[in-house]
């Protein structure tokens, strides 16, 4: 697809002397910008998970950096690893098995969220350098 933009002349200068340095097409270079600073992708994510995810970049920074810290209760993760050690020894019931297999995947959707909230706070100019940073100081 074709799109005619107007640039500030400062923004059309740095592009042009960077595609110059770096020994690029200025077209090129401008869409490696615009693709850079898109919002994260939803699609490679579970389909259950899309809608969720998508609401995420309406939160504000406060509510994003909050999902960003957020961790699972000490409890489910003491018991998530009590129940993969029973695994490593086949000694997991059927309902053990679908208890495992619940906290597994609480914590795989719970650290997509993460990533996508930094994603999105990164998006939004608030680049996120270590957990630290998370910490509302």
């Amino acid at each position: 697809m074709q799109l005619t933009i107007n640039l500030p002349d400062s923004a059309f200068q740095r592009l042009s002397r960077l595609a110059e340095l770096t020994n690029q097409p200025l077209s090129d270079l401008v869409l490696q910008s615009i693709a850079g600073n898109l919002p994260p992708a939803i699609e490679t994510a579970p389909v259950e998970m899309q809608s969720e995810l998508l609401t995420l970049q309406s939160l504000s920074v406060e509510a994003l950096r909050q999902i960003a810290q957020s961790q699972i209760p000490s409890e489910q993760q003491e018991r998530h690893i009590a129940l993969l050690e029973q695994n490593q020894e086949d000694s997991l019931t059927e309902e053990e098995q679908g208890e495992l297999q619940a906290l597994s995947w609480a914590a795989d959707r719970l650290m997509l969220k993460k990533a996508h909230a930094c994603a999105v706070l990164h998006w939004r100019g608030q680049p996120i350098r270590d957990l630290n940073q998370l910490s509302p100081n």
